[in-house]
């Protein structure tokens, strides 16, 4: 099959998978936004929202290597992101059944593990040579779109209505409910299957891949999925629930629109540069935490952040993939579990911090990412 045939199909089933992704996506960012807010509720402090911020980005994360990993070793990718999907889906009804922040911590935990996708989902959208980067903005966009409209229904629900958080949670699973019939029409024929175990695949892995994995890694150690901590302290300054929700829709926003373009951007221009830029403004966002407690700047600090998440998400994952080799399912999992697993001592440290101070948290996360861009000098790319 010729590339532009490829590089067509690839762009199809980034646009069905992204549709996947953000309908799965209405329903969990209904969820994000109130969680401090239900954490509280089920007596949890600052450890606790620590523990589950971490915890959610990462202890189910060693599921993505070895959905990654079994989908190399079958040469079969959709059935396993189906499977997450469904799994994502059941999962959330049992985070509305929580009854203290301890239950909350494990079904949270529970429901990231039908992220046993995103290696699989991941190897089908970087079939394409030339446009990984964008390929990866689009689902990346849809997920995003998906999390602005679930706030933005949050917000109606909870706010407007009066809902109950249990209330929006059942409802949030019954829209994630919708996410798996995209993945129906998504074409992905299958690979030679790769005999390997796991231990032996990770081994084989290119070592300018593992290096990047671990530049990647201590980054995550600082952006470990802070949103739960941003909306608090907006919440402590106005008070409420308006503008911190409506502070999480400005920050999904800036990074829907910018996603997709710094994808392009990276295709043509290389990825260390948008990374670099990403791994400074987190830098400058941190700082400016600690310094500035203004409507106005925190405003900004949003919009920053979300330009972050825009440039360091579609661009992780491109030259993670374009440095993956032939074993794709392996190293995207390796990448995505590593990164995964660093969130969770990120969180907990940054839980602690926050108990003693704010600022000294975030001070913290400025110290982190400055070691990571750092590090990011010794990065090697592979250019096509």
């Amino acid at each position: 099959m010729d590339g532009k045939t490829i590089d067509k199909r690839a762009k199809r089933n980034s646009w069905f998978l992204g549709t996947s992704s953000f309908l799965n996506d209405v329903g969990g960012e209904m969820i994000v936004p109130i969680l401090p807010f239900y954490i509280v509720a089920l007596g949890g402090g600052g450890i606790a929202l620590g523990l589950i911020s971490g915890l959610r980005e990462g202890l189910s994360s060693i599921f993505k290597i070895l959905g990654g990993w079994f989908s190399d070793r079958i040469g079969e990718r959709k059935m396993f992101v189906f499977l997450g999907y469904f799994f994502s889906f059941i999962a959330k009804f049992f985070i509305g059944l929580a009854a203290s922040w301890q239950q909350l911590l494990a079904f949270v935990s529970l429901e990231r593990f039908g992220k046993f996708r995103d290696a699989p989902r991941d190897a089908i959208i970087s079939e394409s040579k030339k446009h990984k980067g964008e390929d990866f903005g689009i689902v990346q966009m849809m997920d995003v779109v998906g999390g602005i409209i679930g706030t933005i229904i949050v917000l109606i629900l909870f706010w407007k209505l009066g809902f109950e958080f249990k209330t929006i949670i059942f409802i949030a699973a019954a829209i994630s409910f919708l996410s798996i019939f995209p993945v129906f029409f998504v074409k992905s024929p299958r690979t030679k299957p790769i005999k390997k175990s796991l231990f032996e695949g990770v081994h084989l892995l290119d070592k300018k891949l593992r290096y990047f994995v671990f530049v990647a890694s201590v980054f995550s150690l600082a952006n470990f999925g802070l949103s739960i901590f941003l909306i608090l302290i907006v919440s402590k300054i106005t008070g409420g629930v308006f503008y911190p929700l409506l502070f999480y829709i400005l920050f999904n926003v800036v990074y829907a629109i910018f996603i997709i373009p710094s994808g392009k951007i990276s295709d043509k221009t290389g990825r260390k540069k948008l990374l670099f830029l990403g791994y400074l403004l987190f830098f400058f966002v941190a700082i400016g935490f600690v310094f500035f407690d203004s409507l106005l700047a925190l405003f900004v600090l949003f919009a920053l952040y979300g330009l972050v998440y825009a440039i360091t998400n579609p661009v992780h994952r491109a030259l993670a993939a374009d440095l993956a080799g032939d074993m794709k399912g392996t190293a995207l999992g390796f990448f995505h579990t590593s990164i995964g697993l660093a969130a969770i001592p990120g969180g907990l440290i940054a839980g602690l911090l926050w108990n003693v101070n704010s600022d000294l948290m975030f001070k913290y996360l400025a110290f982190v990412a400055l070691i990571a861009f750092i590090l990011l000098f010794f990065v090697k790319e592979k250019r096509f």
